[in-house]
């Protein structure tokens, strides 16, 4: 399945892969509309995801967010089977880390009940890595890390990829 990889190596990456997903509104009804990753090699992809049929949420609010039209993820987004495959492909037998557990779980579960296929992988919050003391340090340092950023878009694999960063800062000492 085609998508965008692309290999940094300018910084340590965390030996953990972490997930970002974008969607189509944050309540009752929103569906995925880009997936992006980096995995502990420190490879990103990112896919968009053709709205199903039946996803017809849409609210204003989150696309200001991530700047993804609804009719750009009709027209350029891949079909829910087929991003659930590359997904189970790419990741399968992992545990992958996200910052928003309880949207990113429900948007994946979403995902793969269109495609009639279930996660070869465990989606987990990254709180589950950290102490008590680490998870306070993350906001500051996650803060710091998307300020000296320059690729500052709200988009799935870049904000992925800005996690792993501020987890490594937190996790792997200097």
């Amino acid at each position: 399945m085609p998508s965008t990889t692309v290999t940094v190596p300018d910084a340590p990456t965390l030996a953990v892969a972490v997930m970002d997903i974008e969607a189509s509104g944050f309540g009752r009804g929103s569906y995925p509309i880009e997936i992006g990753f980096v995995t502990a090699t420190g490879s990103a992809a990112c896919t968009l995801v053709r709205p199903e049929p039946d996803w017809t949420h849409w609210d204003p609010a989150a696309e200001g967010v991530h700047g993804i039209t609804r009719d750009t993820a009709v027209r350029h987004g891949r079909r829910a089977e087929d991003v659930a495959r590359w997904l189970n492909q790419e990741l399968a037998g992992q545990v992958v880390y996200c910052d928003g557990w309880a949207h990113d779980y429900t948007w994946l579960g979403v995902l793969y009940e269109a495609a009639g296929l279930q996660p070869r992988f465990r989606l987990e919050h990254i709180l589950r890595l950290l102490d008590v003391d680490q998870a306070r340090r993350l906001g500051p340092v996650r803060q710091a890390v998307w300020s000296k950023a320059p690729d500052t878009r709200h988009r799935a694999s870049s904000d992925a990829r800005l996690l792993q960063r501020a987890l490594t800062e937190v996790l792997v000492p200097a």
